[in-house]
């Protein structure tokens, strides 16, 4: 007996737009695992001061729930958790959402081809169809240095910020300049007595350009559908066209380089800082990120930047490779997550009871970032080559959707217990995928979190969205 014909395991983005569309396509029978308090995924997460998105609020939204009302170019943390808060009580969701619900195991049993999926409390659910949305932005890393645990002080990652902590006046050290290091040190620099940053690959980073959006624009968005909708276009093209040097010729690139530097050189001032800051690799083989306040913040006089690697941590200081040491009294890690692990943080069984995390131990891969073989009735969002350094991932969410629905309809239509992808066309695919990502601007050279341990990038699409969403047609 079933408890739902479909379990969507995460309340963020991409498992709240799939509930939706369930219903929107007839489907009440599902419930969302999460296993938080409430719903919001990475935006709930990530709470430290300045989180915001890097992509416009038009585009990072919804196509059938835009938004009307996002006051700024680029949304930040606390007005994202609002919009999906807002689209799940909207929407009807809640009442399908289980709450601290932590999946645990999920196993397939072929005889009645369905899951039996586990929840840490211990409980059981029954279901034909088990959709991953637990997304690869949900496992913070930490660095493998000596000492990690032996900190007396304060310590804590970015994805889980301790507001409690009071960091005025006290020597603060930030290990990582990624993307969330970039938005949350100008927000704490001025706080700090110390600040010392150990960067260990300077980021490209070009002008945010941020505006506030006034009442006339928010009332056209909501009064003038066909305004909000070219809106969206625009943007959209606007960012997807950057993918021809990311994609077709990183070569392009270099012009844009060339206008990056010069954006350095007019915002950081002290010769030796500017050449620590500055990019030695091709820009976009790690993310190019945005930021209007990064540079003045490091330039500020309790700041320091190093770029010595770090060797040690101990119980009231951290220690570089050269043996400098640096007083702390709060450290905090902006290291990123383990994005190649983070997709499948529990043990799924498939067909003869195979683990897919042991499948994937040589690297993950998938039919369309979406299906497993092996795996039937199992489909994952925001899955292995599904991430984008370009454009919004809400567009390769939603054409997962229509790729889902269109694959519940065929088993509808044929009368079938399962679907699932042949071995062979998975492989295929992913054979001329990698072959793709060798001519892309992430083979270039630098290393970076889209990359598991054995140096392949399974994180990336290595095209164009629209591509994408051709080939999920059907």
């Amino acid at each position: 007996m079933l408890d739902a014909e479909i379990v969507i395991v995460g309340a963020g983005f991409s498992g709240l737009g799939m509930a939706i569309q369930l219903k929107q396509h007839g489907n009440e029978s599902f419930v969302v695992l999460e296993q938080a308090a409430e719903v919001g995924g990475t935006w709930r997460d990530n709470a430290y001061p300045g989180c915001a998105c890097d992509i416009p609020s038009m585009l990072y939204s919804f196509s059938f729930e835009r938004g009307s009302g996002w006051t700024r170019t680029y949304p930040r943390q606390p007005e994202l958790l609002e919009y999906l808060k807002t689209v799940a009580e909207k929407r009807g969701l809640l009442s399908h959402i289980r709450f601290n619900a932590r999946l645990d195991e999920a196993r397939f049993d072929e005889e009645t081809s369905t899951w039996r999926v586990r929840i840490a409390d211990g409980a059981m659910l029954t279901c034909r169809f088990l959709i991953s949305a637990m997304g690869p932005l949900s496992k913070p890393k930490f660095p493998d240095v000596p000492g990690i645990d032996r900190f007396a002080g304060e310590s804590f990652h970015s994805a889980r910020w301790r507001h409690h902590v009071d960091l005025r006046g006290k020597n603060v050290v930030v290990i990582g300049t990624g993307a969330s290091a970039i938005q949350f040190v100008p927000q704490i620099a001025p706080q700090a007595g110390k600040l010392t940053i150990l960067q260990r690959t300077p980021p490209w980073i070009i002008p945010r350009g941020d505006a506030e959006v006034g009442p006339l624009r928010r009332a056209l968005r909501r009064w003038a559908p066909g305004y909000a909708w070219l809106v969206r276009k625009l943007v959209y093209w606007s960012q997807e066209v950057r993918a021809i040097g990311f994609v077709v010729n990183p070569k392009l690139l270099e012009a844009r380089e060339k206008l990056i530097r010069r954006y350095i050189e007019r915002s950081v001032t002290d010769p030796d800082l500017r050449r620590k800051v500055t990019p030695e690799y091709r820009a976009g083989c790690k993310r190019i990120l945005i930021s209007d306040d990064y540079y003045p913040a490091i330039q500020r006089e309790n700041v320091e930047l190093v770029t010595t690697p770090l060797a040690e941590i101990r119980e009231h200081s951290v220690v570089d490779a050269n043996g400098r040491e640096y007083p702390a009294d709060v450290v905090i890690y902006g290291t990123g997550f383990k994005a190649t692990e983070g997709i499948v943080p529990a043990r799924v069984y498939g067909r003869g009871g195979a683990e897919l995390s042991e499948k994937w131990r040589d690297g993950m891969s998938a039919y369309l970032g979406t299906t497993v073989a092996g795996y039937p009735n199992l489909f994952f969002l925001i899955g292995p080559n599904t991430g984008l350094g370009h454009n919004s991932m809400i567009f390769m969410m939603e054409a997962q959707y229509r790729y889902i629905l269109s694959a519940l309809d065929e088993v509808k239509r044929r009368g079938a217990t399962s679907v699932e992808v042949k071995p062979e066309v998975q492989a295929h695919f992913n054979e001329r995928l990698q072959a793709k990502m060798k001519g892309t601007v992430w083979a270039t050279g630098c290393s970076s979190w889209y990359q598991d341990a054995n140096g392949k990038n399974v994180s990336l699409w290595p095209g164009f969205t629209f591509a994408y969403r051709r080939l999920t047609a059907r």
